[in-house]
């Protein structure tokens, strides 16, 4: 005798119930695995593309915009800072290592970053093919965009002002690739890096077409009205520009001095990653937490659903019940089938709710605009086998009370009513 081939056909006799507890287990499993594996990769994207940054300092604003742009690549800049302050703060004796960067510009969503070769050494970073960019508009690309953008090594591209992708094109210089980086997991598998100067460079001739361009169209009027606005950024040090500082302490003891020292001394400030990602991740917490309270109550409702069904279909299965125990099933075999029924319902709905967990993340990460902050469906969890053990349980707790019934039931009381 097959208990479980008998507890399947009792399922499918009440299809349009066992079908509804399927659908409510699998929506709440499906909702507790979206929020698994979306706030595992969050965090973890968190975590590995500031690990090693101790502080940012940047233009005056928001601390968490300058974090979200300057560390995250998902915003936009709060401004820029003199280059002159920059060097100052570099040379305090509390630094380790202070990486400019000079944002501005993207190539179809991936962000272009002037920095230097200390950007290599603070994400440990290395050459998958060809070598490190060296001179002004050589760049090497992350991982994610060789293979998205189908680059290689001699490729070209022209980048795009701001954040648009591909609008406002800077058409007066190519950047051409010389390196692929490694796949590193972090932000910089999503960017473009080459030198400050180019940065400069590229704005700086933007500028001055913009100028000429308008002294065509209005005369000198505009020559004086304008002359200060529209000049160009000048190549000398005291008057170049970037916009933040990448810091890494030599010591912990410049956690509570050194922000101090950059917010009263300097037109600049101070941004913590470590508390203004865990501010944000607080924020993001909030409707997450909701969500998962969600998720609980529709398995609940869930568990009680299956335990009515299962309840209500022992009074209908009464007499079968009855022949199966004179056929020669012992009171356990009757319990176990009660109890099969019950767990094949929540498996099943695990089992749909996890793959719908994450479908449901594929389709989100594809409708993504910022590639710095993309989730994927792909990735799997082992907390994903605690999913599946709550819905073994909810379909044990709610099929117990049915199963003891059927142990319980008096055969020829049943077989003398029939």
């Amino acid at each position: 005798m097959n208990i479980f081939k008998i507890s399947y056909k009792s399922l499918t006799y009440n299809l349009l119930s066992s079908f509804l507890n399927v659908l409510l287990i699998a929506f709440g499993i499906g909702i507790l695995t979206l929020l698994l594996l979306g706030s595992q990769q969050i965090s973890q994207k968190l975590e590995n593309n500031s690990k090693d940054i101790d502080l940012v300092v940047g233009a005056k604003g928001s601390p968490l915009q300058l974090i979200l742009s300057s560390v995250y690549y998902v915003d936009f800049p709060t401004g820029n800072s003199s280059l002159n302050d920059a060097n100052e703060l570099s040379k305090n004796p509390m630094v380790k290592l202070a990486v400019p960067l000079a944002l501005g510009d993207n190539f179809n969503g991936f962000r272009i970053v002037g920095t230097d070769k200390r950007f290599v050494e603070l994400y440990n970073l290395s050459i998958d093919k060809g070598k490190y960019w060296n001179a002004n508009f050589e760049v090497n690309i992350g991982a994610n965009i060789a293979k998205e953008a189908n680059l290689k090594v001699g490729d070209i591209f022209y980048g795009s002002h701001g954040l648009t992708i591909n609008e406002n094109i800077h058409k007066n210089y190519t950047y051409r690739v010389v390196g692929i980086l490694k796949p590193q997991m972090n932000v910089c598998d999503n960017l473009v890096l080459t030198n400050i100067a180019s940065v400069w460079k590229m704005h700086e001739d933007e500028e001055e077409h913009h100028v000429k361009k308008n002294l065509q169209e209005h005369g000198n009027h505009y020559e004086e009205d304008h002359k200060e606005n529209e000049k160009p950024v000048p190549f000398e040090n005291g008057e170049k520009e970037i916009t933040t500082l990448l810091i890494k302490y030599r010591s912990p003891m410049a956690i509570v001095s050194f922000p101090r020292i950059v917010n009263q001394t300097t037109n600049m400030q101070a941004a913590s990653p470590a508390l203004e990602s865990a501010r944000l991740f607080s924020l993001i917490g909030v409707g997450l937490d909701t969500l998962e309270w969600f998720a609980l109550l529709i398995m609940a409702i869930a568990a009680i659903s299956i335990f009515i069904s299962l309840y209500n279909s022992l009074k209908e299965r009464k007499y079968d019940l009855a022949i199966l125990r004179t056929l020669g099933a012992s009171k356990i075999k009757l319990f176990k089938i009660v109890i099969f029924e019950g767990l094949i319902l929540s498996v099943l709905g695990a089992i749909i709710g996890i793959a719908l967990g994450h479908v449901t993340l594929l389709v989100i990460g594809n409708y993504q605009d910022a590639n710095q902050a993309k989730i994927t469906g792909y990735v799997f969890s082992n907390q994903e086998f605690l999913l599946l053990g709550l819905a073994i349980l909810i379909g044990f707790m709610s099929s117990i009370i049915p199963a003891i019934q059927a142990y319980r039931s008096d055969i020829s009381k049943i077989i003398s009513k029939a």
